[in-house]
């Protein structure tokens, strides 16, 4: 019998936590969905990911709203998908006056913006509740290279490009004063890595510079906040493994001659014992092991999702 697409069955709400972790961050979690993140500094608020829509921002801004009055006056994109940055709009009307992505983000939006948008909302529904309120797609106004640093009053914080690993354009903020990291899809905990855009070889020199910044609270893509050096370290880990594991078998099927379908199988007798259970696994696993059949077969830069490609894929992977 062949599975539901994507994740349009999962239609079950997560609970959301607002949960402080330093005296100027918060992590807003729910239980597998994407995260955001939320720096109040001494004159303005930073947020990290926006949610999918801006209906959707509304329970994120008005959380915000019991902590602090100030403007919300940036929006830092840590990569470019629609899930995490087509509810950006909604901060205008808090005081947002900067929108901040990195130069791969930003040619990534440039690329694939529209047609990443349709493929993720057909992929997950749930996900962008009040999609009628998104006005399009989101445009970066500040656009670094490697790393800009920003003064919230005396707070430093620190947006820097890695380098490259769940998208070409990752970008993590950093809080050096508080050792409080917020590594978008770069790490994730208890849930799968999504790797349809990755650059998978690329993706663990990528762990290695976050695991050098030693920070001791980490909110990832996916999943609880790491509020430990030991959680920490288990969350680089989970994700080095989930990778690693990825595209080692996907170079072991191309290695093999195996066509896609047999990679699919050859790829589910490495993962499942360690990943079946978590969450979005069975969305995720199709689309993570297309792109490592394609880096291992010299494809370096990854092939556009369109809604069309998600749906024949899935069709001829997933059954």
């Amino acid at each position: 019998m062949a599975k539901a697409f994507a994740s349009q069955a999962d239609l079950e709400a997560k609970q959301i936590t607002f949960t402080q972790l330093s005296e100027n961050a918060w992590a807003y979690t729910a239980e597998g969905d994407p995260n955001s993140g939320v720096v109040v500094g001494d004159d303005s608020v930073l947020i990290v990911d926006t949610t999918a829509t801006p209906a959707m921002a509304q329970d994120l801004i008005a959380r915000i709203r019991t902590i602090t009055d100030k403007p919300i006056k940036y929006v830092v994109l840590s990569h470019y998908h629609a899930v995490r940055v087509l509810g950006a709009s909604a901060y205008f009307a808090e005081g947002a006056q900067q929108i901040i992505a990195s130069r791969g983000t930003y040619e990534m939006i440039v690329e694939r913006g529209e047609a990443d948008m349709k493929s993720e909302i057909e992929r997950f529904p749930r996900l962008f509740s009040g999609v009628e309120t998104v006005p399009g797609l989101t445009w970066p106004t500040l656009v670094f290279e490697r790393e800009i640093t920003l003064f919230l009053g005396r707070l430093e914080v620190r947006i820097v490009h890695p380098g490259a690993g769940h998208t070409r354009g990752d970008t993590v903020v950093w809080l050096p004063q508080q050792k409080v990291l917020f590594s978008g899809d770069l790490v994730e905990y208890e849930a799968a890595c999504y790797c349809g855009d990755a650059q998978l070889a690329q993706w663990p020199a990528t762990l290695d510079a976050l695991a050098a910044l030693g920070a001791e609270k980490l909110v990832p893509g996916r999943g609880p906040a790491l509020t430990t050096r030991e959680e920490v370290a288990s969350g680089l880990a989970y994700t080095r493994e989930f990778v690693t594991t990825l595209f080692q078998a996907g170079r072991e099927a191309v290695a093999g001659g195996m066509d896609l379908k047999a990679a699919m199988a050859h790829t589910r007798r490495a993962m499942d014992p360690r990943f079946g259970q978590v969450f979005i696994y069975e969305h995720c696993l199709p689309f993570d092991v297309s792109r490592a059949f394609d880096e291992a077969s010299g494809l370096s830069h990854p092939r556009v999702w369109t809604a069309q490609r998600d749906q024949e894929m899935w069709a001829a992977l997933q059954a």
